[in-house]
């Protein structure tokens, strides 16, 4: 489950992580390898996005502290099977690649993603430790026509998730993103397969931004991390953890009772509640003033013409607002 070929920089990674300034000696003559070679493997940390510093007479010592994902802390306390891998493609790619394998509420975790992507295959930008990359694989017995608002479940459980860990203020985007003061924290990308008549099978993707850097490339739109709403670094193990069992028991609630009991829930944290928005559905816009959404899983919209419902397309606040 762990390439040997990341073996050396993860074991750099948890001395590192240990605090301090670290000699390039030192860590050589711990892992076996010559200081060239730490050199060589730092590079390669850096690669993934992990900021670390260098000063002579000093040695190496991160920017930022770094707290990884412990599976023996993981382990005793999820009830579900997973997988902790630090360095991955993406995490919905293994689960969907090794679905034929996996029992339902199976879990992959990365530290970093290689080719993270978000929805209509947008890249999804994975730095390595600094954000929670989670994919839950899912088989939903009622069949591929009862997934219908499933990503709205899905962002309900993650909101519920962190405010049992005393957060307050998180918010969900219709269909799909969870939001705090307007700004982007988290993003659920559900993919499915399966045949009629038979089982869906459901990858759920989540990508929950940590203590991202400010000045990672590739992200054009406003986000937030959790570290920045609670000014406290975030426990990842326990937040992990939390996320796991509330999702397992929230995918069980729905598979009992459908959309309906998630209306409500999902009204309490909808982010534009009766604010004025336009749905982007391609070349087409809708303005109105929104009103959560339907036992469909649809979002409603007050228009001119009336109340209606949509299943598609995207949300943003009118400039005007």
């Amino acid at each position: 489950m762990k390439p040997q070929q990341h073996t050396v920089k993860l074991s750099l990674l948890r001395a590192l992580s240990k605090g301090g300034f670290h000699s390039g000696e030192e860590l050589g003559d711990e892992l076996g390898i010559s200081r060239a070679a730490v050199s060589k493997h730092i590079k390669g940390i850096q690669g993934w996005g992990v900021d670390i510093f260098r000063v002579q007479g000093k040695g190496y010592q991160l920017a930022n502290p770094l707290q990884l994902l412990d599976e023996s802390v993981l382990n005793s306390s999820v009830a579900t099977p997973f997988a902790l891998i630090p360095v991955i493609e993406s995490t919905n790619q293994y689960i969907l690649d090794n679905a034929r394998e996996l029992d339902s509420g199976f879990v992959c975790i990365a530290e970093y993603q290689s080719k993270g992507r978000g929805r209509r295959g947008r890249e999804w930008i994975s730095p390595f430790g600094s954000n929670l990359y989670l994919s839950m694989f899912w088989q939903l017995e009622a069949g591929m026509a009862a997934a219908m608002g499933l990503s709205l479940v899905v962002g309900i459980a993650i909101a519920e998730a962190i405010e049992k860990l005393g957060i307050e203020g998180i918010k969900l985007k219709w269909p799909n993103d969870l939001y705090h003061n307007d700004k982007k924290l988290a993003g659920i990308l559900v993919e499915m397969s399966g045949q009629a008549g038979g089982a869906a099978n459901l990858v759920i993707g989540i990508g929950m931004n940590l203590s991202m850097d400010e000045n990672v490339d590739g992200i054009t739109q406003p986000w937030t991390s959790l570290n920045q709403i609670t000014q406290i670094p975030v426990d990842r193990n326990k937040l992990a953890i939390e996320i796991i069992k509330t999702l397992v028991s929230t995918l069980e609630d729905y598979e009992s009772f459908g959309m309906n009991q998630f209306v409500e829930r999902w009204n309490r944290l909808d982010n534009y509640l009766g604010r004025k928005v336009k749905l982007l559905m391609g070349a087409k816009e809708i303005e109105g003033i929104a009103q959560g959404i339907n036992e469909q899983g649809a979002i409603l919209l007050s228009t001119p013409q009336g109340m209606q419902s949509f299943i598609g397309g995207e949300i943003s606040l009118r400039n005007n607002e």
